[in-house]
């Protein structure tokens, strides 16, 4: 079960940093994304961390976004800084119990369980 929390209301150019917390099992191998979705819009992959520590983001976040996890609290972070009206959406965040390949971690059917999402408004 994923609870995502943080969201909110930035000015251009702010942070906000999401968590979604991770509970169950404790899984050693898997995959946790980002996902975010536009009013009127499909969901899109922001970012992926494999077990092992690797990340993966995509284009239009690289620099901005950094995805970590917390081990000790089974917590997965997606820090935002740099915000832009055009990330407004809602996030969510997603569990595979598996490790992707780099190349996989995009697709939204790669991910077996979601949390319930969190707004993210960009606005001056």
């Amino acid at each position: 079960q994923l609870q995502a929390s943080g969201g909110g209301l930035v000015q251009p150019g702010g942070s906000l940093r999401l968590s979604c917390a991770v509970s169950g099992r404790t899984f050693t191998v898997y995959t946790l994304g980002w996902f975010r979705q536009a009013p009127g819009g499909e969901r899109e992959f922001v970012a992926a961390a494999r077990s092992g520590g690797s990340t993966h983001y995509a284009d239009f976040v690289k620099g901005r976004f950094t995805i970590n996890r917390d081990n000790g609290l089974n917590t997965v972070y997606l820090q935002m800084n740099n915000l832009k009206p055009e990330d407004t959406a809602v996030y969510y965040c997603a569990f595979a119990p598996r490790r992707w390949a780099m190349s996989a971690v995009t697709p939204i059917a790669h991910y077996d369980a979601w949390g319930q999402g969190t707004q993210v408004t960009v606005s001056s």
